[in-house]
């Protein structure tokens, strides 16, 4: 059962931030408390500490670990809401917390449900140590009913953000584009440039033929812009860069994201055909990347 109460569903959809008590985990709720202040959204911590259920009774040993188990998730929100109050200070932010005696990954996914946004660590063991979110990133942005951001363990989360551009992966179909238009609200949002990349080819580029490249190149910048025309004409306080390479998606992004505030990605693309299957780029770009990865599925929650 919830420690403290979940907010009712009639409550503005808030930003849902996952921690364990590990570093990378207090990072997320940092970057999460940065955002929701920016926008006037709600904060909503949750620590899940729940175990798959035994068939052998509770021994008088085990109700005790149970106990400090759960001892430790309510440090675990203290903890994270300090955090969240030195980001943004409590006449700036609405905050909850929740600690709950149930699996990590279910609970997330449910809360996503009545969410803006999930946030979560990259990776980390914490101090709840059945909880392991880092094992879960990827499960949660694979089947999240809102876009979900992966922040990474960094020492100056601040640094990027306060002068990077939003980066955002375009693979010319019909998956990508909620993943566009989100960029362009989040680089509008912040007043950051944005930069649009398209890497065209799954291959390293170095085993081409160099004739026809830059046929191929002037083909593949129209579909880029194209692709783009309708959301800069929505945005049009966003200064956009266009990119496209003939290298394969993931070196390329992470090349871009080097130095952004923030890397926006669809959860499938081209060859994505099913709404429970997270991308091999996305995927990859999870672990890789160093700024906060944005994954956000082809059917978003309506906001």
């Amino acid at each position: 059962m919830p420690e403290t109460a979940t907010p009712p569903d009639s409550s503005p959809q808030p930003i849902v931030v996952g921690v364990d008590g590990s570093q990378t985990s207090y990072q997320a709720v940092a970057w999460a408390a940065a955002e929701a202040a920016a926008r006037g959204w709600p904060l909503h911590v949750v620590v899940a500490f729940g175990v798959q259920p035994s068939h052998e009774p509770w021994t008088a040993r085990g109700v005790a670990e149970h106990e400090a188990v759960r001892d430790e998730a309510r440090r675990v929100l203290a903890e994270a809401a300090r955090i969240a109050h030195r980001v943004a200070p409590e006449d700036t932010i609405s905050l909850t917390t929740e600690a709950v005696d149930e699996l990590v990954l279910p609970t997330l996914i449910e809360r996503s449900a009545r969410a803006r946004m999930m946030v979560v660590g990259n990776r980390g063991r914490g101090a709840i140590r059945r909880a392991l979110l880092g094992s879960v990133s990827a499960g949660l942005a694979r089947r999240s009913h809102c876009p979900v951001a992966i922040v990474h363990e960094e020492p100056d989360i601040g640094r990027n953000a306060a002068d990077g551009p939003v980066v955002v992966g375009v693979d010319g179909s019909q998956n990508s584009l909620p993943a566009v238009r989100m960029a362009f609200e989040e680089a509008s949002q912040r007043k950051a440039p944005l930069v649009a990349v398209h890497a065209w080819s799954d291959t390293s580029g170095f085993d081409l033929e160099v004739v026809g490249w830059e046929a191929i190149r002037q083909s593949e910048d129209v579909l880029l812009a194209e692709n783009l025309a309708g959301f800069a004409e929505e945005f049009p306080d966003v200064s956009v860069e266009r990119h496209v390479r003939c290298d394969t998606p993931v070196r390329t992004l992470l090349d871009f994201a080097d130095g952004a505030q923030l890397l926006v990605v669809g959860s499938h693309g081209r060859g994505g055909f099913d709404s429970m299957v997270l991308g091999s780029v996305s995927a990859a770009l999870l672990h890789a990347a160093t700024c906060p990865v944005l994954v956000v599925r082809h059917q978003p929650v309506p906001r």
